[in-house]
C-alpha cells in the first residue's frame, strides 16, 4: 500500500474550500499593507523629531508577536511593526507612542464580527449555540466565541443600554416621531404586554430610536412615563407631528405631554380597520379607493377620493365610511408637510419593519413548550423583554436617512 491510494477522508465539522482560503490569504495581505502604510505615514509625521546626536527620533523596531483576528471570512493572521522611541525611556511621560487604528491593542474580533452576534441572538440562535453556529460561518479554529465569552457580550449590551436610557436629550430636536407598540411572540401571561417604541426624524432628516420601554399598548399612563421621562432629560421642543396607529393611550399622552403636535393616523392600520368592516368580495375594490386618498398628489385631490369614498359606501356599509370618516383631518394631516416626506408620515412602517426581528426573536410557550433556547422557558414577559431590549438597542440605534 503507498500513499497514492490512501484517500484522506473528510473529519466532521470541517471542510475544505479554496475560495476561503484565497480570499483569507488576500485579507492578511491587504492587512499587512495597510499596517505598515500607516506606521509609515506616522514615521513621516515625526520626521522632524531628532534624538541629540541628530539621528530620527522614531524609527521602525521589527515586529510584535503574530496574532489572529477574527474576521467575518474566519481568522487573519497579522504580524503589526513595532515603533521605537530612540528619545525617550520607556517611564518618560514625553515617550511617543504608535497605536494602530486598524488593530488596536489587544483587538482580537473585527467590529464586523460583533455586529453579526448579536444580529444572531436576535434571529434565535441561543447562548450555548453560538459556539458551533459561529464556527460553522468561520471556521473551526475560531477563537473567543465560546458559551461565556457572549455571557460578556450580553452584560455589555446591558450596560450600553442602561447607558443610552439615561442619555441627554437637550441638544436633540425631532421634527416628527413614530409610535409604536411591538407585541412579543409570547404568551405566558394573561396580562397583554408590549414595547412601547418611539422613533424620531431630525430636522436633517435622520431616524434615530428616540426611546422605548415595556408596557401596555393602550395604556395612556405607560406612554405618559415614556414621553415625561424623555422631556425631563432635555427633550425641550415638542415634534411638529406624530404618526401612530389607533391607539387610545398614546393619543391622550401626547395630549398632555406635546399638546402643540400634530395627529397623523396610519393608514396601513386605518386600511385594515376599514377592510374589516366590509364583505371580503368588496375588499379590493375598496382598497384600491382607499389607496387613491393616501396616494394622491395633492391634498385638494385627496380631499375628493376621500369624499368619493364615503359617498360610495355610506349607504350600505355605514360602519366602513363612518370608520374612515372619523378621523379625516389625522388621516390628512402629512399634507401639509414637505411632499418628499410624506411616503414617511403616512404610516408607521418605520417601527414595524425595523422591530420586525426583535418581535420574531421571542417565543410562543403555553405550558412552556419552548423552540427558541431553553433559557428563555422560564422567564416572565416582563423579564424577557428585559433581555431582548438591550439587544435591540444594539441593532437598531444606528441612523437612517430619511430622504
Amino acid at each position: 500500500m503507498s500513499d497514492d491510494n490512501i484517500v484522506q477522508l473528510i473529519q466532521p465539522g470541517s471542510f475544505s474550500d479554496p475560495l476561503t482560503e484565497v480570499l483569507r490569504d488576500g485579507a492578511r495581505s491587504l492587512l499587512a499593507k495597510a499596517v505598515e502604510a500607516e506606521v509609515a505615514a506616522f514615521l513621516t509625521k515625526h520626521a522632524d523629531l531628532k534624538t541629540d546626536d541628530g539621528r530620527n527620533r522614531l524609527v521602525r523596531h521589527g515586529h510584535l508577536p503574530e496574532r489572529e483576528v477574527m474576521t467575518g471570512i474566519g481568522p487573519v493572521a497579522v504580524r503589526q511593526p513595532r515603533v521605537r522611541d530612540r528619545g525617550a525611556y520607556a517611564k518618560d511621560a514625553g515617550l511617543i507612542r504608535f497605536t494602530s487604528a486598524i488593530l488596536p491593542p489587544y483587538a482580537r474580533r473585527s467590529r464586523s464580527l460583533e455586529v453579526l452576534i448579536p444580529i444572531l441572538y436576535l434571529k434565535g440562535v441561543s447562548t450555548g449555540d453560538f459556539e458551533e453556529a459561529l464556527a460553522a460561518l468561520l471556521g473551526k479554529d475560531a477563537p473567543g466565541l465560546s458559551p461565556s465569552t457572549i455571557a460578556r457580550l450580553k452584560e455589555t449590551w446591558s450596560e450600553d443600554h442602561a447607558r443610552w436610557k439615561k442619555r441627554d436629550l437637550s441638544a436633540r430636536r425631532y421634527v416628527y416621531v413614530w409610535a409604536d407598540g411591538v407585541h412579543l411572540q409570547a404568551r405566558l401571561e394573561d396580562e397583554k404586554q408590549c414595547i412601547l417604541v418611539l422613533i424620531g426624524a431630525t430636522p436633517e432628516g435622520k431616524k434615530e430610536l428616540l426611546g422605548f420601554t415595556d408596557g401596555a399598548r393602550e395604556s395612556a399612563q405607560d406612554w405618559r412615563e415614556l414621553l415625561l421621562d424623555l422631556k425631563n432629560r432635555g427633550l425641550a421642543i415638542a415634534p411638529k407631528l406624530a404618526v401612530a396607529d389607533g391607539a387610545l393611550g398614546f393619543w391622550k399622552a401626547v395630549g398632555e405631554v406635546w399638546p402643540a403636535t400634530r395627529e397623523q393616523r396610519c393608514w396601513v392600520h386605518k386600511t385594515a380597520n376599514i377592510l374589516n368592516k366590509l364583505p371580503k368580495g368588496r375588499q379590493p375594490k375598496a382598497k384600491r379607493a382607499l389607496q387613491e386618498i393616501w396616494m394622491a398628489e395633492t391634498r385638494k385631490d385627496a380631499e375628493t377620493a376621500f369624499d368619493a369614498f364615503i359617498t360610495a359606501y355610506r349607504l350600505k356599509y355605514e360602519k366602513a365610511a363612518a370608520c374612515l370618516a372619523k378621523d379625516r383631518e389625522a388621516l390628512l394631516a402629512f399634507y401639509d408637510f414637505p411632499a418628499e416626506h410624506w411616503k414617511h408620515l403616512r404610516t408607521s412602517n418605520p417601527i414595524e419593519s425595523t422591530f420586525a426581528t426583535v418581535r420574531h426573536r421571542t417565543i410562543r410557550a403555553k405550558g412552556l413548550s419552548v423552540n427558541n433556547g431553553s433559557d428563555w422557558c422560564w422567564l416572565s414577559r416582563r423579564a424577557r423583554a428585559d433581555r431582548v431590549v438591550p439587544v435591540a438597542v444594539e441593532i437598531v440605534a444606528a441612523e437612517v436617512h430619511l430622504c
